[in-house]
C-alpha cells in the first residue's frame, strides 16, 4: 500500500460509532467495583492493556501484522508483539536472582526487524509473548507486598508494576495508529 492510500476509517461498534467495539462486548469492561487495593488494579490496569494490544491484532492476516504502516518506521502490530514479549523477559529478568535469560530474538531491534508476515513466525510470536507474560506474572505473584524489593536489581515490586502497565499502554496507542493505517478501523 501507498502512504498516500489510506484506507477509510470504520469501526464494528453499533452503539457508539467511535469506539472499537460495543460497551457490551468489550472484553475490558467488567460490571461492578473496581479492583481493592495497589497490586491489584496495577494488576487489573496491566490485564485490560494486554487483552487492547490482542483486540488491535485480531482479525488480521500475518502480511497485515507485520505491514511496517508508517515509514520509516520498523514498527509494526507483530513487532510490537515480539517487542513486548522480549521486554516480559527482560523484566523477569530484572527481578530474578539467577543467571539471566538470552534475549528472544537476538540483536537489539530484531524483535522488529525479524517481524515478518509468515503465519507461522506470527503463531510462535504469539505463543512467545503468552509464555513470557506468564513467567512474568508468576515470578511477580510471589511477592505481595509492592515495596518488596526484588531479584540482583533490587527494584521495588511496585515500580516494575508501573513500568509494565507504562510500556504496555503506550504501545496500545501505537497499536491504535497501526492498525488504522492497515484496514482503517479506529482505536478506542
Amino acid at each position: 500500500m501507498n502512504v498516500n492510500d489510506r484506507p477509510e476509517r470504520w469501526t464494528e461498534a453499533t452503539v457508539h460509532p467511535d469506539m472499537w467495539a460495543d460497551p457490551d462486548r468489550d472484553p475490558r469492561n467488567s460490571e461492578g467495583p473496581s479492583p481493592e487495593g495497589e497490586l491489584a488494579t496495577l494488576r487489573d490496569f496491566l490485564t485490560n492493556y494486554r487483552l487492547t494490544l490482542r483486540m488491535k491484532c485480531e482479525g488480521l492476516d500475518a502480511e497485515q501484522l507485520a505491514r511496517r504502516s508508517v515509514p520509516p518506521s520498523t514498527m509494526s502490530l507483530l513487532g510490537l508483539v515480539r517487542h513486548l514479549a522480549e521486554v516480559e523477559r527482560d523484566w523477569r529478568n530484572w527481578i530474578t536472582d539467577g543467571e539471566p535469560l538470552p534475549k528472544l530474538y537476538g540483536k537489539r531491534d530484531a524483535d522488529f526487524d525479524g517481524a515478518v508476515g509468515d503465519p507461522a513466525l506470527v503463531d510462535a510470536a504469539f505463543a512467545d509473548l503468552e509464555r513470557e507474560q506468564a513467567a512474568t506474572d508468576a515470578e511477580l505473584a510471589r511477592h505481595g507486598d509492592p515495596g518488596a524489593r526484588v531479584g540482583r536489581e533490587r527494584i521495588a515490586v511496585r515500580e516494575l508494576l508501573v513500568h509494565r502497565v507504562d510500556e504496555y499502554a503506550r504501545h496500545c496507542g501505537h497499536a491504535d495508529l497501526l492498525r488504522e493505517c492497515v484496514d482503517g478501523r479506529v482505536g478506542q
